[in-house]
């Protein structure tokens, strides 16, 4: 095994200290399968901790968490190329917030967040990937968003979907609706989809939020995106698609990744900014396309 060694035994460190220096994408979902998309050409899962079980790991009893970690930065390794992700120099550190239906609670979110918090000096971590979303109590929206405003003041770059609960107003879920940090819709919503097992269409959040906040910041495909699957089939690793503004969040956080590759020395703050410039107009309404689709030739 390579310097990013395996060493979950509950709460205690999770691994060695990560020495490389790509850019982290922490990703708070169900987890992550040790698919080969990560473990080639070196091992950049850097990081795992479960929240909800606490059980070692990596391990991902869903499979939502495996695919949006392939969008952010798998390889292809598995498909020569085909299904690489966005940004496959990325690594990758791992919270299990979620259970093996896909549900999860407020405390383990919290914690979730928290131990990226504390960690990103050790992990290089520059990015938060959250597509946990919620319509719960306004006093556990608020605890939430607070949750997230914390990652950003740290200087993480946090990336929340806008949820699949559109296409009325103010349909956007909490993290999303926190105006510091981006939130993801998705751009080709118009398409039937099936998510938990229902045939929906326009299905991306959409604002203003509730105190009045236009979201979201930006769109990206969320219909039937191939990524990495969270179990063999005879042996070998394999791929599935999944929709929903989940897979466009993943999609803007590997964007984002390469971006800090070329420029380590971006902020939050100059990324956000560099999005007014780096979309492509869909003649949407706002609250529906925020600046519009990420186009990553002109963000980079």
């Amino acid at each position: 095994m390579d310097s990013v060694r395996a060493s979950i035994h509950g709460n205690k460190p999770d691994v060695l200290p990560y020495t490389g220096k790509g850019v982290g994408i922490a990703v708070l979902d169900t987890g992550i399968f040790p698919h080969i998309d990560f473990l080639l050409p070196i091992n950049r899962i850097a990081a795992f901790r479960d929240f909800v079980y606490r059980n070692p790991g990596p391990y991902d009893d869903h499979g939502h968490g495996t695919h949006i970690c392939g969008i952010c930065g798998g390889s292809g390794a598995a498909s020569l190329g085909r299904y690489r992700g966005i940004a496959p120099k990325s690594h990758l550190i791992v919270g299990k917030i979620l259970d093996r239906r896909g549900n999860g609670n407020l405390p383990d979110i919290l914690e979730g967040v928290r131990w990226v918090i504390a960690t990103m000096s050790l992990y290089h971590t520059r990015i938060l990937n959250i597509s946990a979303g919620t319509f719960s109590p306004r006093k556990a929206d608020s605890v939430l968003v607070q949750a997230v405003n914390e990652a950003w003041e740290a200087g993480l770059v946090v990336v929340a979907a806008a949820g699949n609960n559109g296409p009325a107003p103010m349909s956007v879920t909490a993290p999303g609706t926190s105006q510091k940090i981006i939130t993801v819709g998705s751009s080709d919503d118009q398409k039937p989809v099936y998510i938990h097992g229902e045939k929906i269409s326009d299905f991306s959040g959409r604002g203003p939020t509730s105190e009045q906040v236009s979201k979201p910041d930006v769109t990206a495909p969320g219909c039937y995106i191939m990524s990495c699957n969270n179990r063999l089939f005879n042996g070998r690793y394999t791929y599935t698609p999944r929709s929903g503004t989940s897979m466009s969040t993943a999609i803007v956080s590997g964007c984002i990744a390469l971006l800090l590759e070329k420029y380590p020395s971006m902020t939050n703050n100059d990324v956000k900014e560099r999005l007014k410039d780096g979309c492509q107009d869909l003649g949407l309404d706002k609250n529906h396309q925020g600046f519009g689709l990420i186009d990553l030739a002109r963000f980079l």
